[in-house]
């Protein structure tokens, strides 16, 4: 299987193939297929600069209503690193299955993801919040 091409920040590539390379991302297992496939979209993207981001794309720290295409349930999620994932406060991982396919995803899209057993397919409904669109390079 291909890779996604996606649109990616030089910052958030940069910081997420670091990431990949820590004894934390090793913890979770290089193996595993989300992690693999977040390596081969990272290493396969159109690498911009943050103020190039079409406003429609999912980058660290976006913030995006998700529907659940099965049961029709809507949650917002904020995609962030995974020192600062807190399901409950709806802070979503990027090394989480859901997490690594929405990076690079863009409003409107269906994703889907295997979760334990199970295919979960959701819609990005919005995108509420993006660093780049907002002129928060810095995040």
């Amino acid at each position: 299987m291909s890779p996604q091409i996606i649109t990616a920040s030089q910052v958030d590539v940069t910081r997420l193939q670091h990431l990949l390379t820590t004894e934390f991302a090793a913890s979770i297992g290089a193996a595993r297929p989300h992690i693999q496939n977040l390596t081969l979209k990272l290493s396969s993207a159109n690498v911009v600069e943050a103020s190039a981001i079409p406003a429609d794309i999912v980058t660290m720290n976006s913030t995006i209503k998700l529907c659940d295409l099965d049961n029709h349930e809507v949650d917002t999620y904020t995609l962030v690193y995974p020192e600062e994932a807190c399901i409950a406060e709806g802070k979503l991982s990027i090394l989480s299955p859901l997490g690594s396919i929405l990076l690079g995803s863009r409003a409107g899209e269906n994703v889907t993801c295997r979760v334990a057993d199970r295919e979960s397919r959701k819609r990005i409904e919005n995108i509420s919040f993006q660093p780049e669109r907002a002129g928060a390079f810095h995040l």
